[in-house]
């Protein structure tokens, strides 16, 4: 399907930069969360109190142990003793309780602040990206790295930030109690846990692939996801949900694979490394048991002993099982990093075009010198165009698909960099100034129509910053729309979805037009913006587009040949070039390529639109 296929394609990846690392993708986002330095610093010395707590309390324990062995093996055990030992255990609990949630609550702030940024870097990374560059990339790809990566890095650092710092912390301070307690028998619980880190490095090498692919697969799923909810129409009317399903089975199989695999690699850790400690206890267990028969250690330090060698598989293991949820949310970082490393468009100008020329002098004359571009390099499409349009002229652009019409009023609208010559809006290069403020002069009605979810009068406000309800109602009026409006239960009030389902394709192109009237622009652009409606509509919308192009400069690109007849000038375009131009009388009379179009559309049973 040419949906599935287009824009690259939903298995390559657009960024083509797999050369990132993980490390790579950490260390950045670690440089991001230096901006919160004092909630994090806040958590990391709470969790240090909240596992100093942790880690002290076995051996208090131990103390309690053998408060109660001396006890027995004296006078009788001295309670009053024992209890302010184990109120100092309890009291320590509670600290660690408390210190640990406080430093959860610091931990989740900085994580959303992370994720807040993250979403606003790539909302402004799109303002910066040309829209040639958006144009070949798949919009579900994209998507999915602003929306599903980003919440799988918050996600992943939520659960896995706490946890690391937190078993740290205890690895530390296990190690170290237990090295006070008896530095022997720590030698020889440590002497096997080289074993366990080659192998969960093995383990995370492994499983890294696998995460990669998964967040690629992810993007995959939601581009086809993306494709057939905007197709829909076409997918039902061509009978093609079967296809649409194959596809999406297909790509959701490949992801289904790679999660499993990447979860199945990385769940190895945790058993890897608890195999590892439990041997260590044996260890322990066999060699302690000697130096207590041996007076080298005490029953109450034994006992600590223990609980430290067994406290000291948790750390391990977490630290091992957060590696591996890195493992994802690195993935993550890589793709979103990647999105946001994309070479960005030359630096705007700032100058407003205002600033240049005051709004009652402009006049909206335009030139265009000897301009070429090129979507593709060594691909030209406008070859050296030259042409001059005076204020107030209705220019109509005419010519076969592909002619390059439509890229004509892009390049005038600064949507793509024209590649050599100039264009200049009222002898001044549109280059000059900034695009906003470009566009601000620019009314633009496209053949394909975009709504927004919200009212009618909120879609015609649109265009102009400010707009009261008079002005909507009046732009309506001016374009036949209010009276269309009025027939609606909620008149201007009627929500309508970012699709306009619930009209018909008429009356959005309508709303567009109104948009367009409403922003009062020196120049305008019709990019066939009455094809989608019925005749008795095209009347309508005739008259207002006549209101509307009264002295103005305007550009009509035309299919329908029939409606152009009154242009004040005819520009005819094959293969980037303009090969003729002249009023409809003119262009006829001379017998050329505007007269073959002509001919195709009106005289016989193979009539085509252009």
């Amino acid at each position: 399907m040419r949906g599935h296929g287009g824009r690259g394609g939903h298995g390559a990846n657009p960024y083509a930069d797999d050369t990132r690392d993980v490390k790579g993708a950490l260390i950045r986002l670690a440089r991001m969360l230096g901006t919160e330095k004092l909630r994090i610093f806040l958590a990391v010395t709470l969790m240090f109190f909240a596992a100093l707590g942790t880690a002290l309390s076995p051996k208090f324990l131990g103390d309690a142990t053998n408060v109660i062995v001396d006890g027995m093996q004296a006078d009788g055990v001295d309670y009053s003793a024992l209890a302010r030992v184990l109120g100092f255990v309890v009291g320590l609990y509670a600290m660690s309780a408390i210190t640990n949630f406080t430093a959860g609550i610091f931990i989740r702030q900085t994580v959303q602040n992370l994720g807040y940024r993250l979403r606003a870097a790539a909302q402004a990374k799109i303002d910066r990206l040309s829209l040639s560059w958006l144009d070949s990339q798949p919009r579900g790809d994209l998507l999915s790295r602003v929306t599903n990566d980003v919440d799988n890095i918050t996600q992943t650092l939520m659960q896995t930030l706490n946890q690391v710092i937190m078993s740290t912390y205890s690895l530390i301070g296990i190690l170290a109690l237990m090295i006070w307690i008896s530095p022997s028998l720590t030698f020889m619980t440590l002497i096997v846990l080289p074993l366990g880190i080659v192998a969960l490095l093995l383990i995370l090498k492994n499983a890294r692939p696998q995460f990669r692919l998964q967040w690629a697969k992810t993007g995959e799923v939601s581009s086809i996801v993306e494709e057939s909810f905007t197709g829909l129409d076409v997918v039902t009317a061509y009978g093609l949900e079967e296809e649409f399903e194959d596809i999406f089975d297909e790509a959701n199989q490949g992801l289904y694979e790679a999660g499993y695999k990447g979860q199945f690699i990385s769940q190895l850790a945790q058993p890897t490394m608890g195999f590892v400690a439990n041997i260590g206890f044996v260890i322990v267990a066999v060699m302690g048991g000697l130096q207590v028969i041996n007076g080298q250690l005490t029953i109450g330090g034994m006992q600590a002993f223990i609980q430290y060698s067994r406290q000291l598989n948790q750390p391990v293991s977490t630290l091992a099982s957060m590696a591996s949820m890195l493992q994802s949310g690195a993935a993550s970082g890589e793709r979103i990093f990647d999105f946001l490393d994309v070479e960005e468009m030359e630096v705007d100008s700032k100058t407003d075009y205002r600033d240049l020329i005051p709004k009652d002098q402009l006049e909206g004359t335009i030139a265009f010198e000897n301009v070429e571009f090129s979507y593709e390099e060594g691909i030209p499409v406008i070859n050296g165009l030259s042409l001059s349009v005076a204020k107030g002229d209705q220019i109509a652009i005419v010519g076969p698909t592909g002619a390059g019409k439509t890229t004509l009023v892009n390049l005038l609208m600064r949507f793509y960099e024209i590649d050599g010559g100039r264009i200049t809006l009222d002898d001044v290069s549109t280059r000059e100034f900034s695009k906003d403020s470009l566009r601000t002069e620019i009314g633009m009605v496209l053949q394909d129509t975009w709504l927004f979810e919200g009212t009618i009068e909120e879609n015609i406000a649109f265009g102009k910053d400010g707009a009261t309800h008079e002005d909507v109602v009046a732009a309506a009026q001016a374009t036949g729309v209010d009276r269309l409006v009025r027939q609606l239960p909620d008149g201007y009030d009627t929500k309508i979805n970012d699709e306009g389902g619930n009209i018909s394709a008429g009356e959005k192109q309508l709303l567009t037009i109104a948009r367009a009237y409403l922003s009062d622009p020196a120049v305008l652009i019709l990019d066939e913006a009455t094809s989608s409606v019925d005749t008795r509509t095209e009347m309508l919308v005739q008259r207002a587009m006549n209101e509307l192009r009264e002295g103005r400069t305007s550009f009509v690109i035309a299919h329908r040949l029939s409606t152009i007849r009154d242009a004040d000038l005819i520009i005819v375009m094959v293969d980037g070039d303009v090969v003729e131009q002249g009023t409809h009388e003119t262009l006829l009379a001379h017998h050329g390529a505007y007269y073959d179009l002509y001919q195709s559309q009106f005289s016989g049973p193979g009539q085509t639109e252009f």
